[in-house]
């Protein structure tokens, strides 16, 4: 039962952090409708900002919280197997490495909101 709230809770952080970055670029979406709508670039603008700061700190949230449970679960299992901690501690670096790719990625996404916006040349 306790492995299923955990996969429970994971499941939803990552549909929270995936909600997060949807309403943030729905954000950017509605901004960008009535920029058009108006000609005033300054909405445009704040909204890629906010959009981006949030994505990134909701990622960087999950991030943590996933990274502190894998390194938990695998001092748990080391101190519980000591003779397996070369096999457990492989298996956690790969998992955090997977986990930490994901906020780099949100990371890449919000540089590309802020200064490569693909979208900027319909605005300004």
């Amino acid at each position: 039962m306790k492995k299923a709230m955990e996969r429970l809770g994971m499941i939803g952080m990552l549909l929270v952090t995936t909600a997060s970055l949807a309403a943030a670029s729905t954000t950017a979406g509605q901004a960008a409708e009535a920029t058009a709508a108006t000609g005033d670039s300054t909405w445009f603008l704040i909204a890629c900002v906010v959009s981006a700061a949030l994505g990134l700190s909701l990622a960087a949230f999950g991030s943590a919280l996933a990274q502190g449970n894998a390194i938990s679960k695998a001092v748990e299992g080391i101190a519980r197997q000591p003779e397996a901690s070369g096999s457990i501690q492989t298996a956690m670096i790969i998992g955090i490495s997977f986990i930490e790719s994901l906020t780099i990625y949100a990371l890449v996404v919000a540089l590309i909101l802020l200064f490569a916006n693909p979208f900027i040349q319909y605005f300004i």
